[in-house]
């Protein structure tokens, strides 16, 4: 019977959170030169060990004087020194200011003995029996004394100050120039499962293989969270390479996270490979996404040592919102770092969401601005395995364990992913078109989700998005603007030189052709299908019988390039797409017929810049990016 590991008595989020908080992630302190502190965090206090200045100073260009001798001094009754020399910045006095006279002094020279006051020049003239002071001082005016800005022996720097350029230039000032810091937290990161190849190598999708997100992904979150990060090869899933793997990076870095293989299943071995090496503390946290969390030590089956250890569900969004949630944290506060400024914001809901698993729920969304100032808040959820929801997601809404659904227009705090996160100027929905998606590189800060022209239909009756780019025939009416559109032309992708002679959807009907579909969302499905129901009535039959004909017809992809990478690939005879496609990968191309895109905006959102800006690309721009399109036309 296969041994399995189950996720039994999960976790809470508070328990995740104490057991990594057990955890020493805390480096060294280490001293770094000064023109490296920038960043860092101060270890130690740093107190004065001189006067900053170390001595009386002008702080103005002007004339140091006896403050006695300028009493009674004013505009219609000046008083006349003698001048007695000059001193400048930088350069040890060599007069002395007595009874009666005074000396030029630029910014920031000594003042000269027997001088303890300073007239701005703006104040004097110059007469021939000397300087008129046309003002009186008292004594200290215009003089920055030693000591004023810092005096030795005081407090200059607590231990926890950030060093920022500010503290970079204090530093300076008192001859500083090597410092006390917290060390940086090396954090190793080792990626799992037979599956997983490093981005530049080769891939074989035949087999399964995808490029590994989460070590790059992880790492730049390190980064900047204030740690170091550390790639380790691929461990894969065997657990030998996997041990070797773990126990070098805990020899070497302060923090140990994994990705995959936490999972309860027979090949995830890797909490094995954790109690076996050191102490497994939790498995399995009571999140959505990220239940397979696991929280313990490495290396205190060898030796006192340890270091500390977290492993990262595999699925990327999943990996990335528990890193954000429970890990970056410890690896600032391992770091002396503060933390980031408070990023929230407030919005409603643009839809109903419903959701009853019993686990808190860590939901990210996106935001658009419905025009009139408010935020909406709408779902980002393609499940954890889908890489776009990583950018297409503004934030995460944690939603209670005991809720049920979150309603239209209720109000949810939206924990940004940074301060610098704001609502795209545009949010469009719908086909997945070449000329769009040129046609968009012409509006600040875009956002688009290829969902399908029935979606993008639906979502825009719903009121979330800007704009909805559809294509192909539709029985459903919605409510809203057109701003413009083109045509393209749409048919079957074969291989180069047609070798089945494919000449239109019959040969798909009567003949053992195997072909390639897009998803039901699509608007060339939309346009296959109509075809299909003419067909159908020419020959007095039902489209089911046709359908059920075709070998491939629900064999559905999703990008527009994809049925014809299938046919290159030999996976298939013929599949659905656009003309623009087979010319761009030098494809044979069987015509169907042409439809039309139209660029559908919300009518009441069309005085939204954003809006206004995509309505003037298609005004000046359109043209010329059909124009570069093979089937496409204005």
């Amino acid at each position: 019977m296969t041994d399995r590991r189950q996720f039994r008595d999960l976790a809470s989020p508070a328990e995740a959170r104490d057991a990594i908080e057990s955890l020493d992630l805390s480096p060294d302190d280490e001293t770094v030169p000064l023109d490296e502190a920038r960043g860092r965090v101060l270890a130690e206090r740093i107190d004065a060990t001189l006067d900053v200045p170390g001595f009386d100073r002008a702080s103005v260009d002007g004339y140091a004087v006896r403050a006695a001798d300028t009493f009674g001094a004013d505009e219609a009754d000046p008083v006349v020194l003698d001048q007695v020399g000059t001193v400048h910045a930088g350069a040890e006095p060599d007069v002395e200011v007595t009874e009666g006279t005074c000396a030029e002094i630029s910014t920031g020279a000594v003042m000269p003995p027997g001088a303890d006051a300073v007239v701005m020049v703006e104040r004097t003239d110059e007469v021939d029996a000397g300087i008129a002071i046309r003002t009186s001082v008292a004594p200290g005016d215009r003089v920055m004394v030693a000591g004023a800005d810092v005096a030795a022996g005081s407090r200059a720097l607590g231990p926890g100050t950030l060093l920022t350029p500010r503290e970079i230039g204090l530093l300076s000032a008192l001859g500083i120039d090597a410092v006390p810091v917290r060390g940086t937290p090396t954090v190793g990161i080792v990626s799992t499962g037979d599956e997983l190849v490093r981005p530049g190598d080769d891939l074989n999708s035949d087999a399964g293989q995808i490029y590994d997100v989460n070590s790059y992904t992880i790492a730049a979150g390190v980064e900047e969270a204030g740690g170091e990060a550390v790639l380790y090869p691929h461990a894969g899933d065997d657990y030998d390479e996997m041990e070797r793997l773990l126990v070098e990076a805990a020899d070497e870095c302060d923090l140990v996270l994994s990705s995959g293989s936490t999972s309860a299943s027979a090949v995830d071995v890797i909490y094995r490979v954790i109690e076996e090496e050191g102490e497994l503390l939790l498995h399995g946290v009571s999140v959505k996404p990220g239940k397979p969390m696991l929280v313990g030590r490495l290396g205190e089956a060898r030796d006192a040592s340890h270091s500390a250890y977290i492993g990262l569900p595999g699925y990327p969004v999943s990996a990335l919102t528990i890193f954000r949630t429970f890990v970056a944290p410890a690896i600032r506060s391992a770091a002396g770092l503060p933390a980031p400024q408070t990023a929230t914001v407030e919005g409603t809901m643009a839809v109903q969401e419903r959701y009853s698993e019993g686990r808190t729920r860590l939901m990210p969304v996106g935001l658009v601005d419905d025009g009139a100032g408010e935020t909406l808040v709408y779902p980002v959820d393609k499940g954890s395995g889908a890489t776009t929801s990583l950018v297409e997601a503004d934030g995460v809404v944690e939603v209670d364990a005991d809720t049920e659904y979150l309603a239209e227009g209720e109000t949810v705090t939206v924990q940004l992913f940074s301060p610098d996160v704001r609502a795209p100027t545009l949010f469009g929905v719908g086909e997945d078109d070449p000329a769009l998606s040129r046609l968009i590189d012409h509006v600040e800060r875009p956002r688009y989700l290829d969902v399908g022209s029935r979606q993008g239909r639906r979502r825009l009756r719903d009121g979330v998005p800007d704009v909805a780019v559809v294509s192909g025939p539709s029985d459903r009416e919605v409510d809203a603007v057109d701003l413009g559109g083109w045509t393209r032309e749409w048919g079957l992708i074969v291989p180069a030189g047609n070798p089945d002679d494919i000449e239109g959807l019959a040969d798909l009907v009567d003949r053992d052709l195997r072909f390639i579909n897009r998803a039901m969302d699509s608007g060339l499905r939309a346009s296959l299908d109509a075809a299909l129901d003419d067909v159908a009535a020419d020959r007095d039959a039902d489209r089911r019988d046709l359908t059920d004909a075709i070998d491939g017809y629900g064999l559905t992809v999703k990008g527009f390039e994809s049925p014809a990478r299938k046919v290159l690939a030999g996976d298939a005879a013929a599949g659905l797409g656009l003309r623009a496609t087979a010319d761009a990968l030098d494809c044979e191309f069987v015509s169907l017929g042409t439809e039309s895109v139209r660029v559908l905006a919300n009518p009441e959102r069309t005085d939204k810049p954003g809006v206004e800006s995509l309505r003037s690309v298609l005004d000046t721009h359109l043209d010329d990016t059909v124009a570069s399109l093979a089937g496409f036309d204005a």
